[in-house]
């Protein structure tokens, strides 16, 4: 028998808040979190603005001596971790530590220390790169660091899946639980890859919007869509097995349902033309909720912002629900944040759980016009209304694909 998951906590730092009530409150309010690049020159670069993290101060969730030893994305998920488990009031004294386990995953690692060491380098010579740059850089230091943080002994994974990756380790966190490997899991995904090459790099490759306008930048599903902004920061939840959660009168905030995955197996950045990949994700999702696709009424869609991602994540959709896509109010968190790469499926995560929770579904914020192919309810406004089920997408370059699907919490 599978165990029943629930989430009990939520943490967040994000370009339009860096705590969960602050994003939330954002994320009704349709702030936007785009602004020109403070963090370098960008007198060269084509692109001009991101979704950067303000008035973050790692040193209210961590000791300075620990900061110096931890990179941006590493800090960013310390203290969503810090949220969470506080959130959660989870007391690891009275846990079996080795029950409690961590799945915080990261796309790229810290390009900041790459660039900076390389840089000493070739300038001063290899023995003047710091002892420090590998475990600064590598990615699975995210899931390390909250896990010595927090004293949590289970499975640590890091799951690297591009932009599906803080759904991945979501879900991984889930089937963990699920059948039986942990009561309880910290689990989501972080990026702070606001750099010099890595703006360059998704610029290189025409990826990234060409708007200077903070209001028209990141646009899903737009007709003028250009592509997509780069944001930062982190989202993680904890997810505990229902009857461990009962047992210690956790709050429960909504249910983990089901979780899918599928390869486009097609091309290194581009998603499959039909759909289908992510069809069967979505639709592998449903099933493993054990649910009929008519019940699903609202997606939190992957919704980057780019030509082709959007257009192909509505034949999708289409492919996956048939003539109830009609139905399904569909919209884009990355309207307000940007896109925050192996952090966007966790936070979108922690979005819909809030959506669930409080029965609303936010605006596509910017979404004006769209092309005549793309039909559905892309949620021009916002809707107050019962969502008694939220799916939520994520797409990642090399053709990775991934649900997952939260509802309600009964008895």
């Amino acid at each position: 028998m599978k165990k029943r998951v629930v989430v009990t906590g939520l943490g967040v730092v994000s370009p339009i808040g860096n705590n969960v009530e602050d994003f939330w409150q954002g994320i009704k309010e349709e702030k936007i979190g785009f602004a020109p690049i403070t963090y370098f020159d960008t007198t060269n670069f084509k692109c001009k603005l991101a979704a950067e993290l303000k008035d973050f101060y790692p040193e209210e969730y961590m000791d300075k001596k620990s900061a110096r030893r931890m990179e941006l994305f590493c800090q960013y998920a310390v203290a969503a971790a810090s949220q969470a488990m506080k959130d959660s009031n989870l007391d690891m004294e009275k846990e079996d530590p080795y029950r409690v386990g961590c799945a915080v995953g990261n796309g790229v690692g810290s390009l900041q220390s790459m660039q900076r060491e390389y840089t000493r380098m070739v300038e001063k010579g290899p023995s003047k790169v710091s002892p420090l740059l590998v475990p600064l850089m590598i990615t699975n230091m995210a899931a390390g660091n909250v896990s010595i943080q927090f004293g949590l002994k289970g499975k640590s994974i890091n799951v690297v899946t591009a932009c599906a990756t803080g759904t991945n380790s979501i879900g991984e966190a889930f089937r963990t639980i699920q059948y039986g490997d942990a009561d309880v899991m910290v689990a989501g995904g972080t990026e702070g890859s606001i750099a010099e090459i890595g703006v360059a790099g998704f610029d290189s490759l025409t990826a990234l919007s060409s708007s200077d306008d903070p209001k028209r930048c990141s646009i899903p599903f737009d007709k003028d869509r250009s592509g997509f902004v780069m944001g930062e920061g982190a989202g993680v939840v904890v997810l505990e097995e229902l009857e461990h959660a009962k047992k210690r009168g956790a709050k429960i905030y909504a249910e983990v349902l089901g979780y899918g995955c599928s390869s486009d197996a097609y091309h290194i950045t581009s998603p499959a033309e039909d759909g289908m990949g992510a069809a069967t994700a979505m639709l592998s999702a449903v099933k493993d909720a054990g649910l009929e696709k008519e019940a699903i009424t609202y997606i939190n869609a992957h919704g980057t912002s780019t030509h082709h991602n959007d257009l192909f994540e509505t034949r999708a959709i289409k492919l996956a629900f048939d003539n109830h896509a009609d139905n399904i109010k569909i919209n884009s968190t990355k309207s307000m944040i940007g896109h925050l790469l192996g952090a966007a499926g966790a936070v979108e995560f922690i979005t819909c759980v809030k959506e669930v929770e409080e029965n609303f579904i936010h605006r596509t914020v910017g979404l004006m016009d769209c092309e005549e192919e793309m039909d559905l309810n892309y949620c021009k406004q916002s809707y107050e209304e019962e969502v008694p089920y939220a799916l939520s997408n994520s797409l990642g370059f090399g053709g990775h694909n991934a649900s997952i699907l939260i509802g309600k919490y009964t008895d």
